[in-house]
């Protein structure tokens, strides 16, 4: 027999299972940072630094005073690694042989980006084997021609190849280019590197994803899982037959939930917190799914022409309490130290009440991109963009709040 629950309950389980408001229950400096990317099952890596580059405003949210080395320290001591989830991801080590099926669809032919350079990845593979860890500019490209920014040079396909497939492995960024070694000189010597069977691996996929987000369909434990859904989906209801699984329905949509589930619904969840997250962010990545269990349909811009654009380039959104508030379209300026605030878009029926929740973690945000003060540009709602007077109310509002802020407008 299935349960039914409010939305209200499937947003406050989903959020709790997130770790997003647990910052004071996951222990302090590395450790809580590994304690973060294991409640996530991962963390995704992404280039676009208008703030602080995603994995790290992902695991801020989640981990008490983070710092960016914590993940230069876990790399190091082995505690995680990376490779692919559905994005680049930072994972825990001990999930690494979880890796592995789609580590040998790759070496037995199947395509990830390009064709296979067999000569290249041999030369490559040797140069690593006799030089130690490399980075793509290490390896010279002799081609006459280049036809764009895709346009890989051999080597850096190789090297990308033999990642892919196993054969080697990330041990660090440096100026957040990867920097390659062999596979049998970064793991280490305890870690289980057996393949697992099919049955393990979709209880994997499913506990895992169900652990971090509370409740879940095939098609969102699979999601961006090529040609898994299927399975995916089977291995549900066996487990459900055995007690493994139970079903939850919300919204009139059936998802599959851990046993443990009630237990998320005991405990408690601030209403006046506000995150600021991350486009990329684990609990909203999966926009179908945040705008049926959120009813916020969120897109992120960057992609998007400037002139069809509504919001910003790169609008981070607004989680408060469980209820999307808006987004905030942002860039720091490093060199000033201000955090340009470019749109605030406002999507709540209190704002009075949201201001002053959110200039605390606008406070903790700006600290974060090592700013100094907060430019608000332009503030709009759904109904349009708010009057001079009216942003000049709101940044008085914020002045007037405690913080060692500068706040102005333009």
């Amino acid at each position: 027999m299935s349960d039914t629950l409010s939305l209200k309950e499937a947003q406050k389980a989903i959020i709790i299972s997130q770790g997003i408001q647990s910052e004071h229950k996951l222990g302090k400096g590395k450790a809580a940072t590994f304690n973060a990317i294991s409640a996530m099952n991962y963390v995704q890596i992404d280039s676009i630094s208008v703030v602080e580059r995603a994995h790290h405003h992902s695991i801020w949210n989640r981990a008490e005073n983070y710092h960016p080395s914590h993940i230069e320290q876990l790399l190091a001591d082995k505690q995680i690694f990376e490779y692919w989830s559905h994005a680049a991801s930072y994972l825990p080590m001990e999930d690494y042989r979880y890796s592995l099926p789609r580590k040998n669809a790759f070496a037995q032919g199947e395509q990830h980006w390009f064709d296979r350079d067999k000569k290249a990845m041999s030369l490559v593979l040797q140069r690593i084997k006799t030089d130690g860890p490399l980075q793509a500019k290490d390896f010279k490209d002799t081609r006459a021609t280049k036809t764009g920014w895709w346009d890989w040079k051999p080597a850096k396909k190789a090297l990308e190849q033999l990642f892919m497939e196993g054969d080697l492995m990330v041990v660090n960024r440096q100026g957040f280019h990867k920097v390659y070694d062999l596979t049998e000189r970064v793991l280490p010597e305890n870690i289980d590197t057996s393949t697992p069977t099919s049955e393990e691996y979709y209880q994997y996929l499913i506990i895992n994803y169900l652990q971090a987000n509370a409740i879940g369909t095939p098609e969102q434990i699979s999601y961006l899982l090529k040609g898994l859904k299927v399975s995916i989906k089977a291995h549900c209801m066996q487990m459900l037959e055995e007690g493994l699984l139970i079903e939850i329905i919300v919204n009139k949509q059936c998802y599959f939930a851990l046993p443990s589930f009630n237990h998320l619904l005991k405990k408690k969840l601030s209403h006046k917190k506000v995150k600021i997250l991350s486009p990329f962010d684990n609990l909203l990545i999966q926009r179908k799914r945040t705008k049926a269990l959120f009813d916020y349909d969120y897109q992120i811009e960057c992609y998007v022409p400037a002139l069809k654009r509504e919001v910003g380039y790169f609008s981070l959104p607004l989680l408060w309490g469980s209820k999307f508030a808006g987004r905030m379209d942002a860039k720091i300026d490093r060199k000033l130290g201000e955090l340009n605030i470019l749109n605030l878009h406002l999507e709540t029926k209190k704002p009075d009440e949201f201001i002053p929740d959110l200039k605390t973690t606008l406070d903790k945000f700006l600290s974060f991109n090592k700013g100094t003060s907060i430019n608000v540009v332009k503030i709009t709602t759904n109904k349009g963009v708010l009057s001079k007077d009216e942003i000049q109310k709101f940044t008085a509002t914020l002045s007037a709040l405690p913080s060692h802020l500068k706040v102005k407008t333009e």
